[in-house]
């Protein structure tokens, strides 16, 4: 049965029409911003996914959903599916991550090197809500915002649950959580264990794609006196992950499971890479609400952080601080907030550190149906670096960013918003480095924080049945930071603009079918560009599908099983390299249909997913003969979930 007559065949059934039910879609409330806001009164793009929505998906993990059911584009970073870049509205494959701040309940997962967020030592079955809010957030979180926002929320809850699943290329999971809650305190904590054998095959000497993820993480929370929070915790994790190098264009047509014949740059064939690495989270928190509008908290964290990658590696320390204090009346809310992080990468030859120190203020104010946001945030950045010849190099930039928006509710049903958002990006210190010529990294130069400024203008329209989200933005950029694919160093694109339609849907067709669409057009475009001689002008940012779309079903088959489906797709784009748009090998589209089923009795839940049901052959173009094969093959698991 091909895709097409597959989805006919559901959405066809005559129980799938729009009728008024008990079952409703709910307005949810919207935190990531830095204030406390109606996701249909907000002024700005958002999206929230709730613990229903994750369970429902039958994803096996935290990029598996990001994937297949929200409008964020996911691929593995050069073949690591422990590593996996994200983008968000047109920064490309490849530098998207470092253009969207991800937090876990609020502490920032950015990294001083160019590695993207580290999302797969977050289980999925751990999360109560992800946010996601797109063109804001630059004021309430500064570095990195230019394109957005997602805060995941972490569950609190008394009792527990066990997780245990296997399927295809050996893969497998097992987690244990637990919580009690009460009067005076609260404690979680979670374990869990991910391995795979890998889908490529082995090479001569024995190895493959092969991955291990451990996590653990413990949080208590003490409630000393009325209105008075103390928070501790403690987060490891280690992954080990070997992972393939890419494929000509040859090898991948003819079998993309094959380990292929890549030479690195001594000219010895190597198949595959080892990534090694591991963090150790410390954190403590308080809070205290003075009285029903102020509250005051305060949070201080510390992470080591370990990394091996192809022979060399790095210790990294980060130490940052966030204290805040909230205003919360009937029609005005205040955010003010000092934000401090120290971040250092020591890698044995060299010392470099990043230093961020800035204040910002978030007011909104109701009057009548009409909603005004107002914010402006002050940052300070700076930049070490000493070799072994006590060469010391220092640089720092001084960065605003602001945010304007107002959100107009015309009826019960319709409100429109607009907002207009002033953002920046300070290069992260991996990015001073030759990273790709040699057995270690050699520093180049510092370069200059990129900066945009983007408006949005958008409707929300909510029935009892309809949840509908739709946003025009357009973006302009200068200082657009990149990897020079010939000369492997950081620089600056002088002028670049993006611009594109996001639609989010979500239909509650009876009260047992449920649809989820999000569709985004985005065009991402170099305007001009000196350091390429011009060369670049004119030219499409590559590794940016102009369409991109996720459509999910969710039917109750009786009330104690569901069956999903999902389809994904994006067009295809010019290889994540080509930014002369010149390369005879573009990205091809992308398309995998995955199907699932869970069935649930009383506090038990048994489950099962097929990914890429049609065996889609999807890649990750990087140039030409350089193909990272990603969910080229049907894959298949089982499992189960017990809670008490």
């Amino acid at each position: 049965m091909k895709r097409s007559t597959l989805f006919l065949a559901l959405i066809s059934t005559p129980a799938l029409v729009f009728a008024a039910t008990e079952t409703k879609l709910n307005t949810q409330i919207v935190t990531s911003n830095g204030l406390q806001q109606s996701e249909f009164k907000a002024p700005f793009a958002s999206e929230i996914h709730d613990a229903t929505d994750i369970e429902r998906s039958g994803s096996i993990g935290l990029y598996d959903y990001l994937s297949k059911h929200s409008s964020i584009t996911v691929l593995p970073s050069y073949g690591n599916p422990l590593t996996q870049n994200l983008d968000m509205r047109g920064f490309g494959i490849e530098n998207g991550h470092q253009n969207i701040v991800i937090t876990i309940n609020g502490r920032r997962l950015n990294n001083v090197d160019m590695a993207p967020q580290l999302l797969s030592n977050i289980p999925l079955s751990s999360i109560e809500r992800i946010e996601i809010i797109k063109g804001s957030g630059a004021v309430a979180y500064g570095d990195g915002a230019m394109a957005g926002v997602i805060n995941i929320i972490t569950k609190e809850t008394s009792g527990g649950e066990v997780n245990v699943a296997s399927g295809s290329h050996g893969q497998s999971t097992a987690s244990l959580s637990a919580g009690v809650t009460q009067e005076y305190f609260s404690v979680q904590v979670l374990a869990e264990n991910s391995r795979s054998d890998g889908q490529r095959k082995a090479d001569i000497n024995g190895d493959s794609d092969e991955t291990d993820t451990n996590n653990f993480a413990a949080h208590l929370k003490v409630f000393p006196a009325q209105g008075a929070e103390i928070r501790v915790g403690k987060e490891r994790s280690w992954i080990d992950s070997i992972y393939g190098n890419p494929l000509t264009n040859q090898e991948f047509n003819k079998d993309p499971a094959q380990s292929g014949s890549y030479a690195d740059w001594q000219g010895n064939i190597a198949p595959y890479n080892a990534q090694r690495m591991s963090t150790d989270v410390n954190l403590i928190g308080a809070g205290y609400r003075l009285n029903k509008k102020l509250s005051l908290n305060l949070d201080h964290t510390v992470e080591k952080k370990t990394s091996e990658f192809v022979g060399w590696g790095s210790d990294y320390d980060y130490r940052s601080t966030n204290i805040s204090t909230e205003w919360i009346d009937s029609d005005l809310q205040v955010t003010l907030g000092v934000q401090l992080f120290d971040g250092e990468r020591d890698s044995g030859t060299d010392k470099t550190s990043k230093d961020n120190q800035s204040v910002f203020i978030q007011t909104s104010y109701s009057l009548d149906n009409t909603l005004f946001l107002v914010g402006a945030r002050h940052e300070k950045v700076k930049y070490t670096h000493e070799d072994l010849s006590n060469t010391a190099l220092k640089d720092d930039d001084k960065l605003t960013a602001w945010e304007l928006g107002i959100n107009h509710q015309y009826s019960e049903q319709l409100s429109v918003f607009a907002n207009l958002m002033s953002g920046y990006q300070a290069p992260d210190i991996d990015r001073f480095f030759d990273l790709f010529s040699g057995p270690t990294p050699t520093f180049n130069s510092f370069i200059n924080p990129a900066k945009n400024k983007t408006l949005n203008v958008g409707f929300n329209h909510l029935t009892t049945n309809n949840k509908l989200k739709t946003t025009l933005f357009y973006s302009k950029l200068t200082d657009e930071i990149f990897l020079d694919p010939v000369t492997f160093a950081n620089t600056n694109i002088d002028k670049s603009y993006k611009y594109g339609i996001e639609i989010q849907d979500q239909w509650q067709l009876t009260e047992n079918f449920k649809a989820n669409l999000n569709y985004s057009y985005t065009l991402a475009k170099i305007d001009s560009d000196d350091s390429s001689s011009g060369a670049f002008n004119g030219k499409r940012t590559p590794g940016v599908s102009p369409h991109t779309a996720s459509l999910g079903l969710s039917y109750q088959v009786t009330n104690k099983g569901t069956l999903t489906l999902s389809e994904t797709f994006r067009s295809k784009a010019h290889a994540i390299n080509d930014f002369a748009n010149n390369f005879s090998q573009k990205q091809r589209a992308y398309s995998t249909t995955d199907i699932g089923y869970q069935h649930k009795v009383d506090n038990i839940t048994l489950y099962a997913q097929v990914n890429n049901l049609f065996d889609q052959r999807n890649g990750l173009w990087v140039a030409d003969d350089a193909i990272y094969p990603v969910n080229f093959t049907r894959t298949w698991y089982a499992g189960i979930r017990a809670s008490f």
